[in-house]
């Protein structure tokens, strides 16, 4: 089984990949190989790295959803996105202004800085999240929606894949980015620990 989440950047991308991490999952996040394969319509290249791994979050993997859905069928899709399309709009834009001009966000909104294009923007993320919906209209087995914000996390996650439930929290509203980032690093401490342990218990066999 394939899991990809087909939210746009900004809307708890890392969030999810690192759930699908702690599962174990070899995961893939934004690669900017697949993208530029994406882009030219390499089609072929950008499935090889998909038959490589096991879960997809971030570039180029949201614009994907249709042909990894052919040619993976059992494929488990996941949606994220913001409370509503402002906050995302932020979020979007403070990315930007901390990294600078990308070329992701010249090919997906049109503009390498979004600042002076909210409507645009706004909509091609509410397109993007519509189509999403439409394309997997009543196949529920299939596809999940959340909201961090809106207190979704690991009891949807885990119950839509089929996984244990974590017993580790899970934030249900991203209130601010301090609280935020200090769960997703002591997540992430949590999973090199594991890691650690995993190879020694393998040395001591």
């Amino acid at each position: 089984m394939k899991i990809v989440g087909v939210g746009l950047n900004k809307t708890g991308t890392t969030t999810l990949g690192v759930c699908l991490k702690y599962w174990g999952l070899k995961h893939l996040s934004c690669h900017a190989e697949a993208f530029e394969a994406w882009r030219r319509k390499d089609l072929d290249e950008v499935l090889e790295w998909v038959a490589r791994h096991d879960s997809f979050e971030d570039w180029p993997w949201p614009m994907l959803y249709r042909e990894i859905d052919r040619a993976f069928p059992g494929t488990k899709f996941i949606l994220t996105r913001r409370k509503d399309a402002e906050t995302w709009f932020k979020s979007l834009c403070a990315h930007a202004e901390r990294t600078g001009p990308t070329r992701y966000r010249e090919v997906i909104y049109g503009h390498a800085m979004p600042h002076r294009h909210r409507a645009q923007c706004i909509r091609i993320y509410h397109s993007h999240n519509q189509a999403v919906r439409d394309y997997f209209h009543n196949r529920p087995q299939d596809f999940l929606e959340v909201c961090w914000e809106e207190g979704d996390g690991w009891d949807e996650l885990a119950k839509f894949l089929g996984f244990p439930r974590p017993s580790l929290p899970f934030p249900h509203a991203n209130r601010s980015p301090g609280p935020w980032n200090r769960w997703v690093n002591r997540l992430r401490r949590v999973q090199g620990m594991l890691s650690r342990f995993s190879t020694t218990e393998g040395r001591s066999l």
